[in-house]
């Protein structure tokens, strides 16, 4: 089944054959990413609205929503030019006003006739004692009254696309679900009673109170299920795919990581040795790797990636180890050069700012096998770029790369395993989101050595007292990050702000100590201001985020974020993370403006309270949301239409294992349960999937 299947074309056909649809409301839809009748079936209500029948609306509580039966008792024209239409109505027990504006007089005497029987529903509220009802949702008849149930659902919109638009073209969707054989594991949906995959759609579509609409019915949690199974099944395929391609051994001999090894000052901890040990096996596996090494701040990740690269050289081939900006690439070149150098391996750098002859010698250096490691930024993807023999690329800070990234780096070698790292601690059921498809290692100990960091919360009121603290700590000869607020969206803003501050350092502490960074500023420049700090000839420096990832100081002991109520957890870990990299006392003070904000307030305690960057990522992730923990723009995230990560974490990993047990046992999807889970890829628009099977 390598094409989709007849039953499932009618939820793949135009908006416009749904009732109600022409092709003005298709392209309405369009902005909701609804494109397809499939796409209404998984656009679930949001909220709801009781409708249920009451004798009178006196009871209240006003203003709220009643349904009431009612005898239309007379109408009010308007007594003036844009004044509003009234009609009078009687309820068992008082008088209620229903008012219209901009309505036409005969279409309202034909919808509520004086003395008709009419059923009325909206919001009533009390204007000068009296009943109002503007605008009332729906006049039915009372033969009609069946129609309208007792609590009716209420669906997300986009301007232009009414309620009913909505309702009707969701039920013109469902009566096109077919009959599909069950892809859930039965024995799963047995133990969570859970129903198939139809009624599960047709009661979530039609609930019947606001419990009803939460994520933990059983029918919501089955079609999140649903669709965290078919991505999972996705990830599962494209991991064995990757291990179907061939890759090579790369055995070592140790006779570049051993005096690596032997020249540390220090015994690499439990968690490095033991990640060391699971990559040594995989590179020397008939596969490729495909790892993902998690490691908070100062972990250790660095060590771990270079054994990986010196084993990668020990068996006769090249590694290459790309950052995300060109501060980072240098840095890791000054962290790699004096353990590389006692191996006697050969490092270089290639940054977009090569050029000329020294690039074209680094090329042919590289291409003649030369060069050993290559440290890099996206600059090593260009196509001029050839190696002799690639074995291994490893790729710092993976939320900057994507996965076709990964996949164009992974070309430029004939069967190169990848390691990934990141220093973003991810919840997780993200990670299992993110990164399903690879293998993953994570490293949980700090190396010895590493100073806790100490952090308080100073308010903005106290900053004279701040800055005489720094005073006092420059004088001692220690560095100092300041790092400026984050400003809304605006770039220029936020450069304001920097200099702003800067100006007002430097005044305070002599021209020399301060540096500036930000991101706006030529690279040389930022470069040459980085290297200034580096080498102490400043001893304050202001930034705006650029620093968030990777720069090594261990003389900054200091780290102060202005306005910290504005950042992320994750972000406020990660800047942190900057100090306490030597053997002094480090602080970092989250500086404030009062009053705080409840979740503000939660955020900068709980940073008080931990070190530990998973736990931090959690509670990120609770606070506010998958998306945006990690950029939902940049992340490559898939969109959920039903799953909510937050709230339904346990079924992301349900979902891993039962998909990677199925394709253990049935790796073709051959069998009946097969079979129906391709119906699912189908279904939910994951058809490289099934490309994959095809090809595989």
């Amino acid at each position: 089944m390598s094409s989709r299947p007849a039953a499932l074309f009618p939820l793949f056909a135009e908006l416009e054959t749904l009732p109600g649809i022409g092709k003005k409301t298709a392209q309405t839809l369009a902005h909701m990413d609804i494109a397809r009748p499939r796409d209404l079936i998984f656009t679930l209500p949001s909220s709801g609205i009781e409708r249920r029948l009451v004798d009178t609306v006196q009871t209240g509580p006003f203003p709220s929503v009643m349904t009431v039966p009612v005898t239309v008792t007379r109408h009010l024209p308007p007594s003036g030019k844009g004044r509003p239409y009234r009609i009078e109505v009687a309820d068992a027990a008082t008088t209620i006003t229903l008012v219209y504006f901009h309505a036409r007089g005969d279409y309202l005497m034909k919808l509520l006739p004086p003395g008709a029987r009419r059923i009325i529903s909206g919001r009533v509220e009390l204007y000068d004692g009296q009943a109002q009802m503007p605008h009332p949702d729906h006049v039915l008849t009372e033969a009609e009254a069946e129609t309208l149930g007792g609590f009716e659902p209420v669906y997300p919109l986009t301007a232009g696309i009414t309620q009913k638009t909505m309702q009707k073209a969701v039920a013109g969707a469902l009566d096109r679900v077919p009959d599909l054989a069950e892809w859930a594991d039965p024995a799963l949906v047995a133990q969570e009673g859970w129903p198939d995959f139809a009624s599960a759609l047709a009661s979530a579509h039609a609930p019947q109170s606001m419990k009803e609409l939460g994520p933990d019915t059983p029918a919501r949690r089955r079609l999140a299920y649903d669709e965290l199974l078919a991505h999972q099944t996705t990830l599962a395929l494209a991991r064995a795919h990757r291990r179907r391609a061939p890759g090579r051994r790369l055995t070592g001999d140790g006779r570049r990581v051993g005096p690596v090894l032997a020249a540390l000052p220090y015994t690499p901890t439990g968690a490095q040795q033991r990640v060391i040990s699971e990559i040594t096996e995989d590179l020397a596996a008939p596969h490729r790797m495909n790892r993902l090494l998690q490691g908070d701040v100062g972990a250790g990740k660095t060590l771990v990636a270079l054994v990986a690269m010196l084993l990668a050289v020990e068996a006769g081939t090249q590694a290459v180890m790309m950052a995300p900006t060109e501060i980072l690439a240098r840095q890791h070149l000054a962290a790699l050069l004096p353990l590389a150098e006692a191996a006697g391996v050969v490092v270089e750098v290639l940054t977009g700012r090569d050029k000329g002859r020294e690039r074209a010698a680094k090329l042919a250096a590289l291409a003649a096998g030369d060069i050993h490691i290559l440290v890099g930024t996206h600059a090593v993807f260009q196509d001029d770029v050839a190696f002799h023999d690639l074995g291994l690329a490893v790729i710092d800070e993976q939320h900057r790369f994507g996965v076709r990234e990964r996949m164009r780096l992974g070309a430029k070698g004939a069967a190169v395993d990848v390691l990934v790292m990141t220093a973003t601690p991810i919840p997780r059921s993200l990670a299992l989101v993110t990164y399903g498809d690879m293998d993953v290692s994570i490293l949980d100990e700090k190396p010895p050595g590493r100073t806790p960091v100490k952090t308080a919360l100073v308010s903005a009121d106290r900053l004279d007292e701040l800055l005489a603290h720094l005073d006092a700590a420059l004088s001692e000869g220690r560095q100092v990050y300041w790092v400026c607020p984050l400003v809304e969206e605006s770039e220029t803003l936020a450069l304001t702000a920097a200099e702003e501050r800067f100006k007002h350092l430097r005044a305070r502490f002599g021209e020399g100590r301060v540096g500036l960074v930000h991101g706006q500023m030529p690279v040389a420049e930022k470069d040459a201001a980085m290297a200034d700090f580096v080498a102490g000839e400043t001893r304050l420096l202001v930034a705006t985020t650029v620093i968030e990832v990777g720069v090594d100081v261990p003389n900054a002991s200091i780290m102060v974020i202005e306005g910290a109520e504005h950042f992320g957890l994750a972000q406020l870990h990660q800047l942190r993370g900057r100090v306490g990299r030597g053997s002094t006392a480090s602080s970092c003070l989250l500086l404030y403006a009062p009053p705080l904000g409840e979740t503000a307030t939660k955020r900068l305690k709980l940073m008080r309270e931990t070190e530990d960057g998973f736990r931090i990522s959690e509670a990120d992730m609770e606070m506010r949301g998958a998306g945006d923990l990690i950029g939902t723009a940049q992340s490559g995230l898939p969109r959920f239409r039903i799953a909510d990560l937050e709230r339904q974490a346990g079924l992301m990993a349900m979902a891993q294992s039962d998909a990677r047990a199925l394709l253990a046992k049935d790796p073709k999807l051959d069998s009946p349960r097969g079979e129906a889970v391709r119906m699912l890829l189908w279904l939910t628009g994951q058809d490289e999937a099934i490309r994959l099977i095809s090809v595989g």
